[in-house]
């Protein structure tokens, strides 16, 4: 009865829940499950923030409708927060918009810019919402294949002019998820200059730049010089301080496409929960001691499952960010079929590279979000079924 839309129809299933859907039922059957999968810490949100929540929700002042570009406040939180970090300046009226997520930024920028038929540049494996962002906006994702031989950062000289002379929108994720790799400052130079020459706009994805190990510290794109002027980045709570699920982030940058994701986002909700907004300026403002220990927790269980990964043969690099590990699959199977095995004969779930895009096939991902104990229990399974 109830007819599909083409849109609707051209998106893949979503990788994330189809994994859940196999947990959920390993779990009914009572069985032991190990989840690597899906990369949501472990850890509690810290106290402070919880408190300001606490605190906030009890003003009835914070029950009413938000304000779509977010509480000056916060507004001002996040430059202060990219000013000490980056060196940034961000003017806080025109340049900063709070985002119930920064997942709902990236899925709903295409709206603003792209027309029927417009491509965008999509990294290959990437985070989803690239490609359905663009798909639900009626566009085309040309797919940049992102090579260990290049050490995953795409080749921009290999986009065909004919597809640049289409595309609106080029979408850059470092450090990345799901290859944890990372870029430095000479690749985001090109990519500006890629961006002007080819009039593009960046969305530049740092949702794991806390995330770093062994003394590196990932850079913001609007470090480079006129970045500015062809690039929005997009940032989270979720990751840093333990908010996955609080669902508050922002977009930064070029004043015109801050003001057009506004102007989307007026028309299909209300702005973030206020007293959320006032948690998360506590976040922004608060102690930010955590992050240095969060940071040593997820090297210790990086190191941990690295040195099991070895023992067993596989090969993979030590991340210097994010809290994934990109593995190759020591032996030539597809990967959607590996991570079945895996979980039928080892009750391990770790994620099929091929659900991040067709370049990701070969590769599995495993998250660092569950305790050293567990991952050492999971290298002693494989040991038993490799």
């Amino acid at each position: 009865m109830f007819k599909l839309s083409k849109k609707l129809n051209a998106l893949p299933p979503y990788l994330f829940l189809e994994i859940d859907k196999a947990k959920r039922l390993a779990r009914a059957e009572g069985r032991d499950i190990i989840d690597l999968g899906i990369g949501d810490p472990d850890q509690p949100t810290p106290r402070y923030i919880v408190e300001a929540l606490y605190q906030a929700a009890q003003d009835p002042v914070n029950h009413r409708y938000a304000l779509d570009q977010g509480m000056p406040a916060l507004r001002r939180a996040i430059g202060g927060w990219y000013k000490r970090r980056f060196d940034v300046d961000l003017n806080p009226d025109s340049e900063i918009l709070p985002l119930i997520g920064s997942k709902e930024g990236i899925a709903h920028f295409p709206l603003a810019f792209i027309n029927e038929g417009d491509y965008t540049l999509v990294p290959d494996p990437c985070y989803p919402p690239y490609k359905g962002g663009t798909i639900l906006a009626g566009g085309k994702p040309y797919l940049m294949p992102l090579l260990e031989s290049n050490g995953f950062l795409p080749d921009l000289k290999r986009i065909p002019l004919s597809v640049r002379r289409k595309s609106k929108i080029i979408y850059i994720n470092y450090p990345n998820n799901p290859t944890s790799a990372t870029a430095e400052k000479y690749f985001y130079e090109e990519v500006v200059e890629f961006a002007r020459k080819n009039k593009l706009i960046v969305i530049s994805d740092i949702a794991y730049s806390e995330m770093a190990y062994d003394g590196y510290k990932p850079m913001s794109i609007l470090e480079v010089d006129g970045a500015k002027d062809v690039s929005i980045e997009l940032h989270s709570l979720s990751k840093t301080y333990n908010m996955t699920g609080w669902r508050v982030g922002w977009a930064c940058g070029n004043p015109q496409g801050i003001s057009a994701l506004a102007k989307v986002k007026s028309n299909i909700d209300s702005g973030i929960f206020s007293a959320i907004q006032v948690a998360a300026v506590a976040s922004l403002e608060g102690p930010q001691e955590h992050i240095s220990s969060m940071c040593a927790m997820y090297q210790e269980r990086r190191d941990v499952l690295m040195s099991g990964l070895r023992s067993l043969g596989w090969k993979a690099q030590f991340p210097k960010a994010t809290f994934y590990v990109w593995i190759k699959i020591p032996k030539k199977a597809l990967s959607i079929k590996f991570c079945a095995s895996l979980l039928e004969k080892a009750n391990l779930i770790a994620t099929p590279g091929v659900g991040f895009g067709k370049s990701g096939e070969g590769y599995i991902r495993m998250a660092l979000t569950v305790p050293k104990e567990r991952i050492n229990e999971a290298i002693e399974r494989l040991k038993k079924v490799v």
